[in-house]
Order: C-alpha cells, then structure tokens, then sequence
C-alpha cells in the first residue's frame, strides 16, 4: 500500500455501481480502499476484484474464528484480489498467526486492538496493549486503533513500534484526522462523510489537504 495521501476510504456504499463510481472518483487520491461486509454481501465478493483494478483494497472482514477459518477467509480474500485482510486479535495468537502464514507472500494482515466506537471502550479498550502485543509477535502488518480517542493510538504506539496503524472514525464518528496523524496513526479510514457526500472527490482531497498540514 502506497504511503501518499495517509487517507483510506471505508467504502460501505451497498449499491455495486454508486461503489465503483465512488471509487474512480477518489481512486487518485485514498492510498485504499478498505470494504467491509454491507458491499460483499450486497454486490457479490467479486467486488473485491473489481475494486482492487482500481486500488489497493483492505478486506476490513474482522475476522474472530478458529485458526481454520481464518486461513480459508483469508485465503478467499487474498485470492479474489485484496492486498489486506482485517482480523480481531482477541481471538488469540494461533489464529492471528493462521492470518499471518496464509497471507505470507500475498497480503498483509492487520489486527483490531481498539475499535472506535463508544462501546469499544467496554471491553478491547482495557485489553488493547495486550493484544498488540500478541499481534506483534505473531508479526501482522500493523493494527488498528481509534481515531475517536487519539490518546489511544498514543498508547498503543508506544507498545507497537514501528508497524502501521490505521484508525478508524474519522468524520462520521467525530474523529480529527489531524490529531490521529499527531498521535502516531500511518493513515486514517474515512467513510460516510466521504461516500454520502455529493462530492467524494473533493472531500477526500480536503481531507488529504488537512493530514499533509502535520506531516
């Protein structure tokens, strides 16, 4: 995944052709697109290929199952043309690991430590620098933290080194993109106030715009 703009679309659109549409409009600016299940399930997984002529495309599937699955999910992901798969790190380290060994050579693999919602506070909040430090040892790609509370990704930062994190929760959410590239987020997922908007174009230059201000 290319290091340019810092800025990643969370592509939910469920409508296959207002997805693709969206995605030319922003394919030069985002360094990904990141799809979650509301598009795979509305538009078929063959939207995985479809996006990935036109970007790198992250599988944001938060995959939480036994070693097996992990591998045959992963597998599946990888083969239809993602260049990363999103998995939950509480499952434990032998199915991270079956993410990290399925995905050697093909992908990269990155881990839930903290989601970015109110009820992320609840339970992977208290747990998050311990999971990381699973995901470390496992050797995923990087994790994922909340742009919401950038104090977080501070934290986890510090636990992670020098591997990538990606932060959710910027606009819709009320995160700032700018504060969680201070707090040491590589790139922040943007998706609703870019995908509804009736310029996704411009908006995601506006928000790259404001990343390379703290740059």
């Amino acid at each position: 995944m290319r290091k340019s703009s810092r800025l990643i679309l969370a592509l939910d659109e469920t409508d296959r052709e207002k997805a693709l549409d969206i995605a030319d409009a922003v394919s030069g600016t985002v360094d990904a697109i990141k799809i979650n299940w509301p598009l795979v399930l509305s538009a078929g997984p063959e939207m995985i290929t479809e996006l990935s002529r036109r970007s790198d495309v992250i599988c944001d599937f938060k995959v939480a199952d036994i070693p097996n699955t992990v591998h045959l999910i992963v597998d599946g992901a990888l083969g239809r043309g993602a260049s990363a798969v999103i998995v939950h790190s509480f499952t434990g380290s032998d199915s991270m690991k079956e993410a990290v060994d399925t995905a050697a050579g093909r992908g990269n693999i990155y881990a839930v430590t903290e989601m970015s919602h109110p009820g992320g506070k609840e339970f992977t909040a208290p747990n998050a620098e311990a999971l990381a430090l699973v995901g470390v040892r496992c050797g995923v790609k990087g994790f994922i933290a909340p742009a919401t509370r950038p104090d977080r990704i501070a934290a986890i930062r510090k636990v992670i080194g020098d591997r990538e994190i990606l932060s959710p929760g910027v606009g819709a959410q009320g995160g700032s993109a700018s504060a969680a590239i201070s707090a040491g987020a590589d790139y922040v997922i943007v998706g609703r106030a870019i995908y509804k908007s009736d310029d996704p174009s411009k908006v995601a230059g506006d928000i790259a715009d404001e990343i390379r201000t703290v740059l």
